[in-house]
């Protein structure tokens, strides 16, 4: 199963704990899919050093234009 959270039109500040609480709800196995302007690559970054869930190996990102990038972030 997957969530989807597009980022596009929440304010900046409230980006990474949107992202952080819609994580935290997901169970093992499953993914958060994020829709964004900008490759989110501060994000993964933080995920990966904060959240021992994250499972960073099986991140994917794709650009699919010029202000949309689709993150998938895994829960191990």
């Amino acid at each position: 199963m997957s969530d989807t959270l597009d980022l596009r039109d929440i304010p900046a500040p409230k980006r990474h704990p949107k992202v952080h609480d819609a994580f935290g709800n997901l169970e093992s196995g499953e993914a958060l899919t994020l829709v964004n302007d900008h490759d989110p690559k501060p994000l993964f970054y933080e995920m990966q050093a904060e959240i021992a869930d994250f499972d960073a190996e099986r991140y994917e990102v794709e650009e699919r234009g010029e202000n949309e990038f689709v993150a998938t972030l895994p829960k191990k």
